[in-house]
């Protein structure tokens, strides 16, 4: 029976296979078995796609190539808020690139990150999300799976509303 461990040192009481319990052995499967993974953790540790990877019987270069191309997954814990900004053609075209470096320097980001210290937020690049007449786009998704879609994102509008949510939080 296979243990995931967690990059914070936890060990996972949850056995792969009550993860997996009623998911095929094939590689097909590797989409579903990485999902699972991310749903117990809120991330893909390592340890995960490695289990993933071994459960389905692919290699772990093929389960990490799949885990990095899709940007539903995320390799490190995500922020309670997770804002998305799309770098289709438009949107990169028509600033998001400066809205990133805005937010990741507002949030105070640290290089190679992308999730606040305190967890709050998380600040992502995502391929298009098909309102191009409206770029720049940034979405935020909320814990309650809402989404808040800012079409013609800028900073002022940006930083209104990460103050908005700060406010929520009880934070300054």
């Amino acid at each position: 029976m296979l243990n995931v461990r967690v990059s914070n040192n936890q060990q996972s009481s949850t056995s792969i296979e009550s993860l997996f319990n009623d998911l095929e052995r094939v590689p097909h499967n590797l989409i579903e078995a990485l999902r699972r993974i991310q749903s117990k953790y809120g991330y893909l540790p390592p340890e995960g796609i490695k289990a993933a990877a071994e459960y389905v019987g692919v290699p772990y270069s093929q389960a990490y190539s799949v885990a990095t191309f899709y940007h539903q997954y995320s390799l490190e814990p995500v922020g309670k808020y997770r804002i998305l900004l799309c770098m289709g053609t438009a949107c990169h075209l028509r600033g998001n690139d400066l809205n990133h470096e805005f937010l990741r320097t507002m949030l105070n980001i640290e290089k190679n990150k992308k999730t606040t210290k305190d967890g709050l937020f998380s600040v992502e690049v995502a391929r298009c999300f098909g309102c191009c007449g409206l770029a720049p786009v940034v979405v935020i998704e909320n814990p309650d799976g809402t989404r808040k879609i800012i079409g013609k994102a800028n900073a002022r509008v940006l930083r209104a509303v990460i103050l908005k949510i700060k406010r929520s939080e009880g934070k300054r």
